[in-house]
């Protein structure tokens, strides 16, 4: 795990500021920060694996998957066969779609250096070329692994919930609304939301 990202003592100071809410969950929460393994391979492993599944389940299946490679990386993951894989609980398309991730890895056809250069809507862009990957697993990706300061995913159930519950906003919220807090929370939309997840779930997510 890493140290703190660079941006985040500016970031609480600036939304604590400009959002009461955000303020109150950045007091309560003040024992724990993003943190990122670096390790893009395992990341979307992990998030490929958490697709559309609960928490819990999506832990157990891991688990399996952990121990049926030893050690995750693309040469060992690429080793394995779809039943392999589909005996740690994945579904046809989940493992399909680590197996195909290993082999582009392994071959070099993917290059995760070069969303370094790339700006968050060409990197989201880039990684939805990847089977399996689609825009919330790939913002997942920006906001854990490269800990992207600006990512709002609006496509997670939890953070919508979190805001419904927060803001005293039906579920869904209003895109209004949700675009009114983008605008609010920028250039710091990631910190908002970790610590809105936070009031959901006290455990810090982390893929």
């Amino acid at each position: 795990m890493s140290k703190c990202p660079s941006y985040w003592p500016k970031a609480i100071k600036t939304l604590s500021r400009k959002d009461k809410v955000l303020k109150k969950l950045i007091l309560k929460y003040n024992d724990k920060f993003l943190t990122t393994r670096k390790d893009i391979f395992y990341s979307l492993c992990k998030s490929i694996i958490g697709q559309q599944i609960s928490v819990l389940a999506a832990n157990s299946v891991f688990r399996k998957f952990k121990n049926k490679t030893k050690k995750i990386n693309p040469t060992n993951v690429s080793k394995l066969t779809l039943n392999q894989l589909k005996s740690c609980g994945l579904s046809r398309q989940k493992a399909l779609g680590i197996k195909e991730l290993s082999l582009k890895f392994v071959k070099k056809e993917f290059n995760p250096k070069l969303i370094l250069k790339m700006n968050d809507e060409e990197a989201i862009e880039y990684l939805s070329t990847l089977r399996q990957i689609g825009r919330w697993s790939a913002e997942m990706i920006l906001l854990f692994t490269y800990n992207r300061s600006n990512i709002w995913p609006l496509q997670d159930i939890g953070l919508l919930r979190a805001i419904s519950n927060n803001y005293k906003k039906r579920y869904l919220p209003p895109k209004r609304f949700l675009d009114k807090l983008y605008k609010k929370f920028s250039p710091f939309c990631s910190v908002a939301t970790w610590y809105l997840w936070r009031s959901i779930d006290d455990e810090p997510i982390q893929y």
